[in-house]
């Protein structure tokens, strides 16, 4: 748990479908209320990936607002939310030597979500939409077994709620029907640990500031 990261370079090696399949059947055994496992996955990879990739950039750079299935964020983060939230991002910039006022390359580091950060696997989630909050934390849990179960097979991953800003756009490409609901894309490849932005890691608060005790 504590190697897993949020890897967003990857090597240009094939993952074979039986390896997507091994994280894949470890994953499944995650717990879910009364068993009703929510989860739903399509895994996209070659011409599908990229084209999916393709055109939500295109969306992107034609100023298309995105329209997610749900919404992630508030519009407004407190604190200490925000403080979190601007550590992150400047963590992930400064390894990768980009400056605040640059925002052309900071724009170009943002559009490489869309193509899963060049791995050759993206994992798109989905639920029932007509499913309500306690089986979206039952696909959480999924989740991390999918990040968990594949770094026990050497690969590496990227939870994206990116992908998620145009889910029509995801629907159409892989023909999934509008009664489900856009989760998450993972990215999934063989990580590339020479590249700097695979050479930062994020915070976390230690276990006195999150946890109270009563007794």
């Amino acid at each position: 748990m504590q190697g897993r990261a949020s890897t967003r370079a990857y090597l240009d090696k094939a993952v074979p479908r039986e390896l997507v399949e091994r994280v894949l059947e470890a994953a499944r055994w995650a717990p879910s209320g009364v068993n009703t496992q929510p989860w739903l996955v399509w895994v996209a990879s070659g011409a599908t990936k990229k084209r999916i990739g393709d055109d939500i950039v295109a969306a992107r750079q034609a100023g298309q607002e995105p329209n997610p299935d749900y919404k992630y964020y508030p519009d407004k983060i407190g604190e200490p939310y925000r403080s979190r939230q601007k550590a992150c991002g400047f963590a992930l910039y400064n390894a990768l030597g980009i400056q605040r006022q640059d925002i052309e390359r900071r724009t170009e580091q943002w559009m490489k979500n869309y193509h899963g950060f060049g791995a050759p696997v993206e994992l798109f989630v989905f639920i029932d939409s007509a499913l309500e909050k306690g089986s979206w934390v039952d696909t959480g849990m999924f989740l991390q077994n999918v990040m968990l179960a594949a770094r026990g097979c050497g690969l590496a991953t990227c939870p994206q709620a990116a992908m998620a800003e145009f889910p029509d756009i995801v629907r159409g490409h892989l023909e999934v029907p509008p009664t489900l609901s856009l989760v998450c894309g993972v990215a999934l490849g063989y990580p590339d640990w020479v590249h700097p932005v695979n050479g930062y890691r994020t915070e976390r608060e230690p276990v006195a500031n999150f946890t109270t005790w009563c007794e």
